[in-house]
């Protein structure tokens, strides 16, 4: 409650945070899956990192990537403050880079990145998962404009309408959309 209060208070784009109802979801999904190793790619200022980490398995840990330095610190606060301060790992740049670095493989993969590499995010990760393990990529319905004509300068609806297509037709992977907020992708490693 504080993070998301102080969010609201101090950071421009407040709407970007994850929001309590996804933050639970979050949450659960991760204690469902128990993960040992979770990557988040897009920390913002770490609500989510924070719900995901509740589900860690023990001596688990979270990778997140941000290209926002100025939050670093804001971030570093709440994750120090939490009972994860050890197994978080925060990355800055860009995760199109980074992610090739992580010499791990995921059980828990969250993309709520920038939209245009939502395709690139999902092939760079897609062999760096375990068998079995999940992929959340969160504003697949992107405040409906997935359903309208696509604007001439709009860079991110139409990259949303590929992912979303590649979602539901790569063989590697199962998915289902939870019509949550601005939509919740859930996808399944096959």
């Amino acid at each position: 409650a504080k993070l998301n209060k102080e969010t609201h208070q101090k950071i421009l784009q407040p709407r970007m945070l994850s929001g309590h109802f996804q933050g639970r979801v979050l949450s659960m999904l991760s204690k469902i899956i128990r993960p040992k190793h979770i990557l988040e790619i897009g920390t913002y200022t770490g609500y989510a990192a924070l719900c995901l980490a509740e589900g860690l398995a023990e001596n688990g840990t979270l990778d997140t990537i941000d290209i926002e330095e100025e939050l670093v610190d804001f971030q570093r606060k709440y994750f120090d403050a939490s009972p994860w301060k050890d197994q978080i790992f925060q990355h800055l740049g860009d995760a199109v880079d980074i992610i090739p670095t992580l010499n791990k493989k995921f059980d828990l993969v969250f993309i709520d990145a920038d939209k245009e590499n939502y395709v690139n995010y999902f092939h760079l990760i897609v062999p760096m998962m375990n068998k079995g393990g999940i992929i959340l990529s969160d504003n697949v319905l992107w405040s409906g404009k997935v359903l309208e004509e696509v604007k001439p300068n709009d860079k991110s609806t139409p990259v949303l309408l590929e992912y979303n297509q590649l979602l539901n037709t790569d063989p590697r992977v199962e998915t289902v959309l939870l019509p949550i907020r601005d939509g919740l992708t859930v996808s399944r490693v096959l």
